[in-house]
């Protein structure tokens, strides 16, 4: 596999040229008025989303370039190599293989299935992992005496769960409730234990690794106030999502279910990972959750590129973060299920993508990862959409939207459309205001996601269209986005900080660190648990 820096092929400089001459003038309202075919031209359907780009500051010269860019970075090489199963994670010496845990079984009948045959005893272990965490996950759903289900993770353990639990809401089974942990602040797990009982509660300990500082404080609290409130069985109400048994077992954790090291944290939801989405929406909605990744998995793999709506997306997010230097991308669902879509989108693409260097150790002279972030739409109208009209940045946006609500409250949905295509259009096409003040300069681009309705299976979809939209666009800015080593510095200094808190010692440290510390050690208590610093990723 040859991969080439975008900044060493020619189309990037004719993309410069291209920039410089027209591109920065690039007004879409003229765009529009020049070519009644724009839409069709620059829209399409992937499965279970149609996407709307014909907003954006695009014509089809530029984006044959940016198809020429990706041709000769060697984006369709790159991307067989991790459907192959290649180490195309580098400095870790690992394959990337979330997708092969949303990939049915392989059938001897049709020897032209997409998962080449050196991993089918892979996938077989996926499936006997799947298969038994399915059961597990019907158990507890049949488990009328558990009301209450209590997540223990940190950024891909909790983000990945949170986000899909709270998207399909509707689908949640009743009588169970679902609660998140992740911050060590302990307000955050105090706030959960106020709610539940000891004998009602299920904890899932989610971390690869079973030594996640945040993970196991949390874990280790939770455990203590179990026992404290007269519970005896750990067995019964605590599992584990972890790869360390052993470390499990140790906890009294005799339930566990497994993950590889090819499974990066922020791909972990469909993994183990997602047991408690399993648990919420049963064994059939989660395969139904699996399948419409693997859809989009198959539309990734051999979508012609020009074709190819994850394609089409990084490449996008490259002209706009090299040539037009946007350095933002605001994310906006108009579905109050997905309120902590775009905060699963930032770990997704900045922890990614956030790289400073190629995947040799060079440093780039380019920017990479945009900074992504957003509240569901119409709250974000009456807080930050100011800035989007009128502020001095352009920020392009990308707006989610559901065509078939699942509620019957009159007139709600259609109000809620409105505002998404309203907002959009503002964008657009903007006013005039000689006074200034009510001055719209429009030609602010946008992009438009539409599902027919919000499922486990467009859901599913979706999620995998921006996993792939992000390997396209680090893949053509020359990056590994699948290494995290900027989370781990902060965790190996805290360990020496936390015990600087208790001693109160400021020897060797930095100024501002040890005027900090005189102010907060005093009446500090070291935390009760033994703790071992994460030796994997934080995310995980």
């Amino acid at each position: 596999m040859n991969r080439i820096r975008c900044d060493r092929t020619p189309a990037w400089s004719q993309l410069q040229t291209a920039f410089e001459s027209t591109g920065c003038a690039f007004d879409v309202r003229s765009a529009f008025a020049a070519d009644p075919a724009r839409f069709e031209a620059f829209s399409q359907s992937a499965p279970h989303v149609f996407a709307d780009l014909s907003k954006n500051r695009i014509d089809t010269a530029t984006e044959a370039l940016l198809l020429d860019l990706a041709q000769q970075t060697g984006l369709a090489a790159h991307r067989d190599a991790m459907f192959a199963g290649e180490a195309i994670n580098n400095t870790e010496q690992r394959a990337v293989m979330h997708w092969l845990l949303r990939t049915p079984p392989l059938d001897p009948a049709m020897p032209a299935q997409s998962v080449h045959r050196h991993m089918a005893e892979t996938l077989h272990e996926v499936h006997t992992t799947r298969d038994a965490m399915l059961v597990f996950a019907e158990k507890v759903r049949a488990d009328d005496a558990i009301t209450d289900v209590v997540n223990i993770g940190i950024g891909g353990s909790d983000l990945g769960p949170q986000m899909a639990v709270l998207a399909l809401d509707e689908f949640v089974l009743p009588g169970k409730r679902f609660h998140f942990v992740s911050n060590v602040d302990g307000h955050e797990l105090n706030a959960v234990l106020r709610k539940i009982k000891p004998e009602n509660t299920l904890f899932l300990v989610a971390s690869k690794t079973f030594t996640t500082i945040e993970t196991m404080t949390n874990a280790q609290s939770a455990k203590s106030w179990f026992e404290a409130r007269g519970g005896t069985d750990i067995a019964r109400h605590f599992a584990a999502l972890t790869s360390n048994v052993a470390a499990a077992r140790a906890f009294g954790i005799s339930t566990t279910f497994g993950f590889w090291d090819w499974v990066g944290g922020r791909y972990s939801v469909w993994s183990a990972i997602g047991l408690p989405l399993a648990i919420a929406i049963g064994a059939q909605g989660f395969k139904e959750f699996l399948a419409g990744a693997h859809a989009m998995d198959e539309h990734f793999r051999s979508a012609p590129l020009a074709h190819n709506l994850p394609v089409r997306l990084g490449l996008l997010d490259v002209w706009y973060r090299n040539f037009h230097g946007f350095s933002s991308r605001s994310v906006a669902p108009y579905h109050s299920a997905l309120k902590r879509y775009p905060a699963y989108l930032q770990q997704l693409e900045m922890e990614s993508n956030g790289k400073r260097v190629d995947v040799t150790g060079a440093a780039l002279p380019y920017g990479t990862s945009p900074v992504i972030w957003g509240e569901p739409g119409t709250n974000g109208q009456h807080a930050y959409f100011q800035m989007l009209h009128q502020g001095s940045d352009v920020v392009p946006v990308e707006f989610v939207a559901v065509k078939t609500p699942r509620h019957d409250l009159p007139g709600h949905h259609t109000l809620l459309l409105a505002n998404v295509l309203a907002q959009a259009q503002a964008l657009l096409l903007g006013k005039v205001d000689a006074g200034g003040h009510k001055h719209f300069t429009g030609n602010r681009p946008s992009t438009f996601l539409l599902l027919d309705e919000l499922s486990p299976a467009s859901l599913g979809a979706l999620i995998a269209l921006q996993e792939h939209r992000v390997f396209v666009s680090g893949s053509v800015w020359g990056l590994n986005s699948f290494d995290q080593w900027g989370v781990e510095l902060g965790k190996v200094l805290a360990k020496d900080v936390e015990a600087r808190l208790i001693s109160g010692n400021p020897q060797g440290l930095d100024g501002s660190t040890a005027g900090l510390l005189a102010r907060l050690a005093p009446g500090l208590q070291p935390c009760p648990h033994p703790q071992t610093p994460s030796l994997g990723s934080a995310s995980a």
